[in-house]
């Protein structure tokens, strides 16, 4: 056997070292992409379920809400009409509410006549 036949043997041996390793990596980064695709396969099947359980809890928080905004809505409708109904009043009865505001200050007054008169 000559030195090149050495040579070629040795070669020939870390090749096949190499071809090892790399079959072994390949094998891992197998074992590792099946492990992943498992515990993304988990992952997904139980944050399925709690990303439902938050929409229903949210469309349950949003119902209350809507029906909240839908009464102020209302509420605001109804105050405007009453300050326009009462903007027109004033408007239209001037007189009438001076003489409605000095028929109320009349009364209070009377009253404050008696109590002061029972108390005495």
């Amino acid at each position: 056997m000559t030195a090149g036949g050495i040579a070629l043997i040795i070669c020939a041996l870390s090749l096949f070292v190499i071809a090892a390793a790399i079959s072994y990596s390949v094998i891992r980064l197998g074992k590792l992409i099946d492990e992943t695709s498992a515990s993304l396969k988990v992952f997904t099947e139980e944050t399925a379920p709690l990303l439902e359980e938050s929409t229903r809890t949210l469309e349950l928080i949003n119902s209350p809400l809507e029906s909240f905004a839908r009464i102020s809505k209302n509420v605001e409708d109804v105050t405007t009409k009453v300050s326009e109904a009462t903007t027109d009043f004033m408007d239209r009865n001037g007189a009438a509410v001076k003489v409605a505001g000095a028929l109320i200050s009349a009364a209070s007054s009377s009253k404050g006549r008696k109590s002061k008169k029972k108390a005495e």
